[in-house]
């Protein structure tokens, strides 16, 4: 245990999230979505695991990592197949720590193209999460210097 840091950020995550820089993507996913075959093609290599939530999993990654303010597809949700608007309650959870986060509304990805965009990524955290659409890319920023 470190203080400070949120006990469900596991040592490989904690080695990804520091290793990520400016504008590289995360992607933290559900339990469906092929994780481990997107992760192989990902700049890690391997898929990343945190059984819990998705929105547990978000909060825990936004404590330590800074959401790209230079971009208007920082944070994304993949979509409802067919009905690109629904917000389901996993969606809108995740939405609520991304807001307190002082994240950006997350715009929504066509079920494929966010895949593709997933196998671009630096890493894939698979959660626990056992509801649909429970999948979100969130593109790292910047941590400005102490003033000083």
């Amino acid at each position: 245990m470190l203080k400070g840091i949120d006990p469900l950020l596991n040592a490989d995550v904690l080695y990804a999230l520091r290793a990520m820089g400016h504008g590289d993507d995360l992607i933290i996913s559900d339990t469906n979505f092929p994780a481990d075959s997107v992760a192989r093609e990902t700049v890690l290599g391997e898929v990343l695991r945190i059984d819990r939530p998705a929105a547990e999993v978000v909060r825990a990654v936004l404590s330590l990592y800074p959401i790209d303010t230079f971009v208007d597809d920082a944070a994304a949700r993949m979509e409802v197949v067919d009905e690109p608007d629904t917000l389901l309650p996993v969606m809108d959870e995740v939405q609520a720590e991304v807001t307190a986060a002082g994240g950006p509304t997350l715009m929504g990805i066509e079920r494929f193209s966010f895949y593709d965009r997933a196998k671009q990524a630096y890493a894939v955290i698979q959660t626990g999460e056992r509801r649909f659409y429970g999948c979100f890319a969130l593109r790292k920023g910047v941590i400005p210097p102490d003033e000083g």
